[in-house]
């Protein structure tokens, strides 16, 4: 376990030189193809870095934060867009941007003041329903399958925004600048749109509008006009998010893909698409309450979930692994602290 945390660190400190090199040609290179060839050795290396990890939950984060989002940002640089254009002048503050998932916003100080002791609250009840599971796991072989299964859900969930959460608050604690938040209340969807636009990992959503859905949506406009051309877009963004969840599955479990989480993603993005449709067809006053169409979008999330999300990880045991790795990290933790 502890050669494991030494290779993790490893990879991290290389992944800090590699983005040093890209702030050093960021500043050299003008936007375009020139820029784009000098940075792809990098793109590689960060598809590699995380091969050299076997732990399953650092084999999650890392990919995810390098392989996914840090590529995705690199290649916007590499056209001059943002977050990482105009390049900040501190280079902390750019290998930050670029290596976690965040995204600075303007400060509200205002609004930061009364929606900070209600995201306290949240957060404390969230690490406290995830140590409840924990605790749960260590008697699964007494539960019912299906409560286990949902048990892993809202684990995947609750860890999912702990991690973004803490990559957020340790920006924040470095460079004072205000982060956006990488969840909007989830359950609180009104529709699958609003689900996976406006609520979920926002960070992902960001990423994918600039690399994917804006390209796909100016070449829809010339062939469909621009009614429709949004749809061929909303389907291109799911097809590749679905191909990116199978890589970092990947990197998770070292078997080869079974494409049922990109099958997930597809299915979602048809289904987007037909909601996206209705909204245009049907007049609003015949459309269903949004308490409605939220309880069934969150319906229809949780058992596509079910049937093609996470059995991958279930069936390779990465719920088992985690749980292990966990309990060696606490011991290790405990060990290194004087009392």
């Amino acid at each position: 376990m502890e050669i494991e945390h030494y290779n993790f660190i490893k990879v991290w400190i290389l992944a800090i030189i590699s983005l040093c090199y890209c702030y050093y040609i960021s500043s050299k290179l003008p936007k375009g193809i020139f820029k784009l060839i000098s940075l792809t050795p990098i793109f590689i290396f960060f598809l590699y870095l995380p091969l050299t990890i076997s732990t399953a939950y650092l084999a999650g984060i890392t990919p995810f934060f390098l392989s996914w989002l840090a590529n995705f940002k690199l290649l916007l640089l590499c056209f001059d867009q943002p977050p990482l254009s105009p390049p900040p002048s501190n280079l902390l503050h750019f290998i930050s941007l670029a290596s976690l998932p965040i995204k600075s916003k303007q400060k509200t100080p205002s609004q930061n003041k009364s929606q900070q002791p209600q995201r306290s609250i949240l957060f404390a009840i969230k690490v406290l329903i995830l140590a409840l599971l924990y605790h749960c796991y260590g008697h699964k072989q007494n539960l019912h399958k299906n409560v286990v299964l949902v048990m892993f859900c809202v684990r995947i969930y609750i860890e999912l925004e702990l991690a973004l959460a803490l990559a957020a608050t340790l920006a924040r604690a470095m460079f004072g600048f205000e982060i956006e938040p990488q969840f909007n209340e989830p359950y609180l969807a009104t529709s699958l749109q609003d689900f996976w636009g406006r609520r979920w990992n926002l960070m992902v959503t960001s990423i994918l509008r600039p690399t994917v859905y804006y390209p796909i949506r100016r070449i829809s406009t010339r062939l469909l006009g621009s009614r429709w051309s949004s749809l061929p877009a909303v389907v291109a963004v799911f097809v590749v998010s679905g191909l990116m969840h199978e890589l970092i599955f990947y990197y998770m479990t070292r078997v080869a893909p079974t494409w049922e989480v990109a099958r997930f993603f597809i299915l979602h993005g048809v289904a987007v698409v037909a909601e996206v449709v209705v909204k245009k067809v049907v007049p609003e006053k015949m459309r269903l309450h949004p308490v409605v169409s939220g309880a069934s979008a969150l319906g229809f999330v949780a058992v596509t979930a079910v049937w093609l999300f996470f059995p991958q990880l279930l069936r390779n045991g990465v719920d088992e692994k985690t749980i292990g790795e966990y309990c060696k990290l606490m011991d290790l933790l405990k060990g290194l602290l004087p009392f």
